[in-house]
């Protein structure tokens, strides 16, 4: 039942599913609900629910942007890996780096990808503030995916210095991502992004329909931002 749901709702999304990516959607499913026994995770512990309301959600993002175009990809605050690991078994050929500032969701992680054979993927213990001024990691990447909950103004100095100009930040919001926008016009522009569009999306097998706001790097973030941990937080750019 869950693999069919599994394979029937990323085809309605127009993503084929082979048997061996099922199979590893699965297992990061069961390994997601043991460890959320002892770490905090997720507050979805329905099988069903992970499925829908995690996997297929994280899918989404393909359609916003041809995911087959993708070469490099970074999460920032994955969490339990929403929506870079899910990426990483759906894309294959993504180079994907998983950003966390908590270090037992990296070890739940990297268990999940060495159980799953996954290969170029890399989860870094670190603040985005702090590793956005890393040359290493600055400017390197075609688009940076988020489902974090922040508002979008934060999201965007933690994210838009990560990209590569004419790469894109793509985040997974929800209803009330219009008025997020609107409040995070400066903060996109300062940042060297500009909002291409809102893409509506509707999470299959569910009454779920979420919103997608796609924004493109223009030109290089000024060396300044992220300012240092905590201050996007606190003084957004607004």
């Amino acid at each position: 039942m869950l693999e069919q749901l599994l394979k029937d709702g990323a085809a309605e999304l127009e993503i084929d599913l082979t048997p061996v990516q099922i199979s590893q959607l699965l297992l990061y499913k069961s390994l997601l609900l043991e460890w959320n026994e002892k770490v905090n995770l997720t507050a979805i512990t329905d099988e069903t629910e992970v499925i829908t309301k995690h996997f297929l959600d994280c899918m989404t993002i393909c359609k916003a942007i041809s995911m087959q175009n993708v070469n490099t990809l970074i999460d920032v605050g994955t969490g339990a890996g929403f929506p870079g690991l899910v990426l990483k078994i759906v894309y294959p050929h993504i180079k994907i780096t998983l950003v966390d500032s908590l270090n037992k969701r990296l070890v739940f992680l990297n268990t999940v990808i060495e159980e799953l054979g996954l290969k170029n993927i890399e989860c870094i213990h670190s603040r985005a503030e702090d590793l956005a001024q890393n040359k290493k990691y600055r400017e390197k990447f075609d688009v940076c995916a988020s489902r974090a909950v922040a508002n979008l103004a934060v999201l965007s100095e933690y994210s838009l210095p990560f990209i590569k100009v004419n790469g894109y930040f793509i985040a997974l919001k929800g209803q009330k991502v219009e008025q997020e926008t609107q409040e995070a016009t400066t903060a996109i522009q300062i940042l060297g992004g500009k909002l291409e569009g809102i893409i509506d999306a509707h999470v299959p097998n569910t009454d779920l329909e979420h919103k997608i706001a796609k924004i493109k790097k223009i030109k290089p973030t000024p060396k300044q931002y992220p300012r240092k941990a905590g201050e996007p937080t606190k003084n957004p750019l607004l």
